[in-house]
């Protein structure tokens, strides 16, 4: 079996000045995936799991108040499997302008994320996900940040490598197809994204992301170009209805094996091996994000029955400000002011009868400018616990 399926994915081609890049098959790969048992099952339960999210989100009372921080979250997630350490409050802070001097630089990465995952699905009401809109997503991704002088919004034109620092082409871990090559492999991959050939949507889904991780076409950014692409692909072809799904902390707590999978798609043609690892992924993150939607629904009933009996009179004004603290969870008495059109007087007493009741804690240790956090709803959104991928 390793002998027949030696090539299945592409192989690895002496260049020129002496180092093996690896040229890409066409999908989908021959011979065609094995469907076990196994394989089955997984598809079965990655597909239940992803639909019963997809349902789970009619149940909340604004699905984009949750998509605002599941956004963000992933952004954190992302970035931070590329090097950066930025955390969610971090972010939180930047947007509440209230980022601390110490706090890390690369804040700017996960901003950028959250605006390309923002501009690539609006992008998708009017342009299908193509080469174009990955181009135009990627630009998005690296402008005036780390990277913007790796020709942000342009596919390569010189050769990379993957492998430790400092390791050079004769001894990276793998080298994708020189620029020619990629160019090619790239409009294989276009095509492929629109033929008409019976395969299950995440299976689909699954090859179309190895194989952009395998073309690597940018300098910069390609891991987290390449998981929007999961999420873009699942809302494009309707099995979401809003970008719920992201495998980002899946990939990054299973690192080690993400990257083998991947390495033994290229080096053994183990198609298998890799589909069964993301269909895993997509049932425990799809699972956790279920999980997290009725937390949260939970968390705002108790909530509003608590304001509702703390707030006598004023209760209406406050009902209105804790639905603001699901887009802002982290607020200043000025913003909730200027947010809700009442006097700064009032918004200092409503934000100290939100403190009291341990809805809202300070988070500055200021006297002046200080910041509020809308904890218990932040906690929410802490690293999930999911099963080993195996």
């Amino acid at each position: 079996m390793a002998t027949d399926f030696a090539y299945r994915a592409g192989r690895y081609v002496q260049q020129p000045s002496g180092y093996q890049a690896f040229i890409p098959n066409v999908l989908p790969p021959e011979p065609q995936i094995e469907m076990d048992d196994e394989m089955w099952t997984l598809l079965s339960q990655a597909d239940r799991a992803l639909g019963r999210l997809d349902g789970a989100m009619e149940i909340l009372p604004d699905p984009d108040l949750f998509l605002f921080m599941y956004l963000r979250k992933e952004a954190v997630l992302s970035s931070q499997i590329e090097g950066t350490e930025a955390s969610l409050l971090d972010v939180l802070k930047f947007e509440a302008e209230a980022l601390e001097p110490d706090a890390p630089k690369d804040v700017g990465e996960v901003v950028n994320y959250v605006a390309a995952i923002n501009y690539g699905l609006a992008r998708l009401q009017e342009l299908p996900l193509s080469l174009r809109l990955i181009r135009e997503i990627h630009a998005q991704l690296l402008s005036g940040v780390r990277g913007e002088d790796r020709s942000p919004g342009e596919f390569r034109t010189s050769q990379n490598w993957i492998g430790p620092r400092g390791c050079s082409l004769a001894t990276a871990r793998y080298v994708p197809p020189p620029p020619h090559e990629m160019q090619q492999a790239l409009g294989n991959l276009e095509r492929f994204l629109y033929e008409s050939v019976p395969m299950p949507l995440l299976l689909k889904v699954g090859m179309v992301h190895a194989q952009f991780e395998t073309i690597h076409p940018f300098l910069d950014g390609n891991g987290r170009v390449g998981r929007l692409l999961i999420t873009f692909l699942l809302c494009q072809n309707g099995a979401l209805n809003k970008p719920l799904l992201y495998l980002s902390y899946y990939f990054r707590q299973n690192r080690t094996e993400y990257y083998d999978r991947l390495q033994a798609v290229r080096d053994r043609g183990d198609w298998e091996g890799w589909l069964k690892f993301f269909l895993r992924g997509v049932r425990d993150v799809s699972r956790e994000a279920t999980a997290t939607g009725r937390r949260v629904v939970g968390l705002r009933e108790e909530h509003r029955a608590l304001v509702a009996r703390g707030m006598g009179r004023g209760a209406a004004t406050a009902l209105a400000f804790l639905e603001r603290l699901y887009a802002r969870p982290i607020v200043s008495a000025s913003w909730v002011a200027e947010s809700t059109g009442i006097s700064v007087a009032r918004a200092h007493a409503i934000v100290k009868d939100f403190c009291g009741l341990g809805i809202l804690e300070e988070i500055t240790g200021h006297r002046r400018n200080r910041r509020f956090a809308y904890n218990a709803y932040l906690a929410q959104f802490d690293d999930p616990e999911l099963p080993a991928s195996k």
